[in-house]
């Protein structure tokens, strides 16, 4: 089993930064409006990020810096993984 730090690209522009086993099932958690507080209002999300760790551990400290890093930082990120479009 994997464990997957990840950012959400929010329907007004924010990131959302998580960690989980299951990337499909987390983004529809959230899309249902059941997932986290910060996204429920800010719907529909879609994955924009994520990175593949074997610990629970190692996934929650690199949400962790996710959380830290700037706006701009983040959109970079994105970017350079070509996963998805700013």
């Amino acid at each position: 089993m994997g464990y997957y730090a990840y950012m959400l690209r929010c329907a007004d522009g924010t990131i959302y930064s998580g960690y989980t086993t299951d990337l499909e099932r987390r983004t529809a958690v959230h899309n249902s409006g059941m997932g986290a507080k910060y996204t429920r209002s800010r719907l529909p999300v879609s994955l924009a990020y994520y990175e593949v760790f074997s610990t629970k551990q190692e996934a929650m400290k690199r949400e962790a810096a996710f959380k830290k890093l700037s706006r701009a930082q983040k959109i970079a990120l994105i970017q350079k993984s070509g996963l998805h479009s700013w």
